[in-house]
């Protein structure tokens, strides 16, 4: 195993992603919409089962704009199915907010994205470093095992000693190098 700061696991991971890594995915690219709305479907439900719902989604709403001028219902209608439905509802939410506060766009910083409905810390990094190549430190469900099997972190993910421990490592390892091929290439 290499040392926690040479930078040998980043670029590990940047290598494999930009050979082995999907690359084909609708949401992938640099819009914050898209990388938003892919971000909060994908949460506790499979890429493959995600991947016609952001179709029809963005299809019907193909701006943040247009999300945010949607009827609830509307979104929840389209959402059915998918499951988890308050994330649909702080989707609609926060789109409001994005067109009421933030001229219509996703916030480009952390602090704007977390205050959004729905949007904490993992999403907020995701966001910043797929949709604005932002190096920013992530760690969901993927990338607490990558980094605990990797790094021999013992002991429970989710428990707080080593969830901090897991938090160190991941912003220990990000990267300015691509920081987007990074984060896609960890989850």
């Amino acid at each position: 195993m290499a040392s926690v700061t040479d930078g040998s696991f980043s670029a590990r991971i940047i290598a494999w992603q930009l050979k082995n890594g999907r690359h084909n995915l609708p949401w992938q690219g640099d819009n914050p919409y898209h990388v938003w709305l892919s971000e909060i479907m994908l949460q506790q439900t499979q890429v493959v089962k995600v991947i016609d719902y952001f179709n029809h989604f963005i299809k019907t709403f193909p701006t943040l704009p247009a999300l945010a001028n949607a009827d609830e219902q509307a979104v929840m209608a389209l959402w059915s199915g998918l499951g988890y439905y308050s994330r649909a509802r702080n989707l609609h939410k926060a789109a409001r907010l994005c067109v009421k506060k933030h001229n219509g766009q996703l916030p480009d910083n952390m602090s704007d994205l977390m205050a959004l409905p729905g949007i904490g810390r993992t999403t907020a990094a995701a966001i910043m470093s797929l949709a604005y190549d932002q190096p920013k430190a992530i760690l969901d469900g993927n990338v607490k095992r990558v980094m605990a099997r990797y790094f021999k972190v013992a002991g429970e993910p989710n428990s707080g000693p080593t969830l901090k421990k897991l938090w160190q490592l991941a912003e220990q390892q990000q990267t300015t190098e691509n920081p987007r091929a990074y984060s896609q290439g960890l989850m």
